[in-house]
């Protein structure tokens, strides 16, 4: 399958419109985005999913598919893609701001209330967040999951962060 990701690194427009969460469902409270445009054997996704909200089936090369409806939005599955292909957004905040929960493996680690740059799938910085909190259980294996709150605007938008002085991803 010839992707955007292949060729540039990040998914097109195209390729993101499969992924998205409605605007609805994202009001409702977390859910997974699944940027998964790969087809090769991978399933840790689908098995980590407590509520089976993930199905990969078979053949095995499947890309996910989320239910959305069934999604509780609890990040499992973040640290167990090794694509770091997935991420959980919450626009249900009152207010302006809502969060991502998304995959990170720099060293070192931002802090609850640190200021960050917001980047896009191409790295490029699209505005400001401010680190909620930062989940590096054993059960995550090696991978920090980092809750960022964002303007809900950049919601779909956001996908990496970066912190002063250090090197963007």
């Amino acid at each position: 399958m010839s992707s955007n990701l292949a060729i540039c690194g990040y998914l097109s427009a195209d390729e993101l419109a499969t992924c998205l969460p409605a605007p609805e469902r994202m009001a409702k409270g977390p859910v997974a985005v699944i940027e998964c445009v790969q087809d090769i054997p991978c399933n840790p996704c689908e098995e980590a999913c407590p509520v089976r909200a993930i199905t990969v089936g078979l053949p095995i090369t499947s890309l996910p598919v989320l239910d959305a409806a069934k999604c509780i939005g609890c990040g499992v599955c973040i640290a167990r893609c090794p694509g770091l292909a997935i991420f959980v957004v919450d626009g249900s905040r009152p207010g302006d701001e809502g969060t991502i929960q998304l995959p990170y493996e720099a060293w070192p680690l931002p802090e609850p209330g640190e200021s960050v740059h917001a980047l896009d799938r191409a790295g490029r910085r699209v505005g400001t967040g401010t680190v909620e909190k930062v989940l590096s259980a054993k059960a995550q294996d090696h991978t920090a999951v980092v809750i960022v709150r964002v303007s809900k605007q950049l919601l779909n938008t956001v996908r990496a962060i970066s912190v002063e002085g250090r090197a963007e991803a």
